[in-house]
């Protein structure tokens, strides 16, 4: 049943959003976020209070977004990033152990 739907941004080419059916593992009203998936670390990340984070597949998550406001193609390392407020909606609603379908 949808109870939901909005714009989002996912993974870039090279560090897609993984589809798959996951339950959401954690919650955290703010994050700082930090990565890289390249040897030589040019595609290195750091952001900090990363707004209304939802983790659902290892460190992937649904959460809101400062940085950009690119919402419907991809931009991410593989997170779904959403608009601040929608991402505090689902943050609001959805409890740890909720579905997180993620497809094409």
């Amino acid at each position: 049943e949808l109870v939901f739907a909005t714009v989002m941004a996912s993974g870039v080419p090279g560090q897609w959003t993984q589809p798959g059916l996951f339950p959401a593992y954690k919650k955290k009203a703010t994050e700082t976020m930090t990565g890289s998936f390249t040897a030589d670390r040019s595609d290195f990340y750091y952001l900090e209070d990363v707004p209304w984070t939802v983790y659902f597949d290892q460190a992937r998550a649904l959460h809101g977004t400062y940085w950009h406001n690119s919402f419907g193609r991809p931009m991410s390392h593989g997170c779904v990033n959403l608009p601040t407020p929608e991402a505090e909606w689902l943050f609001n609603w959805a409890e740890v152990g909720t579905p997180v379908d993620i497809h094409e």
